[in-house]
């Protein structure tokens, strides 16, 4: 945890507004470092801007940020193994992943379920279909009373999940329901959002550098 500290410590040199954040972040990297840890995966939901944060989350972390994450020696002969020339190619070019899903990317079933249920439980059904102990849900949400991703975070502690809130200053009900919320000192919609990407950057960088 020492050698990723500076990840945080440069995010704060260019961000000193986060100064505030800094213990809730390490919290929360401490939360999905575990969940990675024990082979589990992290499933993450917002609305609008934050539902983009979600993919942009899952983008960073399901294939290489900065690090390129070759496969092992031992995955890259199974692969040539099993077809030489394909194989070759498979090797070369696939990259370690942190199992990851942003859960507003699947149109149909969200439609259907929204059609034939509770809109408001989109979320929560997928958490309910993907979601076991020892996974975590992160939740993104600027004010932090998004209904969809509260429903979500009920399901998920219901299910023996971490949850982890990614919201503005104000005091909320996703704050309550997390057992890490970063609350990024700003109140305004887009100033929250500007601030959220950095903070979700260096949680990708922190756990690239400690698993690959």
């Amino acid at each position: 945890m020492k050698d990723l500290m500076r990840h945080i410590e440069l995010l704060i040199s260019r961000y000193p507004v986060l100064e505030e954040s800094k213990q809730d972040i390490e919290k929360a990297y401490s939360v999905l470092e575990k969940c990675y840890e024990t082979k589990h995966k992290v499933l993450i939901a917002g609305n609008g801007g934050s539902a983009a944060d979600a993919e942009h989350i899952v983008g960073e972390l399901m294939k290489g940020f900065k690090l390129p994450r070759k496969p092992d020696m031992g995955f890259a002969s199974k692969l040539i193994e099993k077809d030489e020339k394909l194989g070759r190619v498979l090797a070369e070019n696939l990259q370690g992943a942190l199992p990851a899903i942003a859960l507003d990317g699947h149109v149909a079933l969200s439609t259907a379920y929204m059609n034939d249920c509770e809109p408001l439980l989109c979320f929560a059904q997928q958490v309910n279909g993907y979601g076991g102990e020892g996974d975590v849900f992160f939740g993104i949400s600027t004010s932090g009373n998004s209904k969809n991703v509260l429903y979500a975070a009920v399901t998920a502690h219901a299910k023996g999940m971490k949850v982890i809130g990614l919201t503005g200053a104000e005091n909320s009900k996703l704050e309550q329901m997390s057992d890490v919320c970063i609350k990024v000192p700003q109140t305004e919609t887009y100033m929250i959002q500007e601030l959220h990407l950095p903070v979700y950057h260096c949680l990708c960088l922190m756990l690239e550098d400690r698993f690959f």
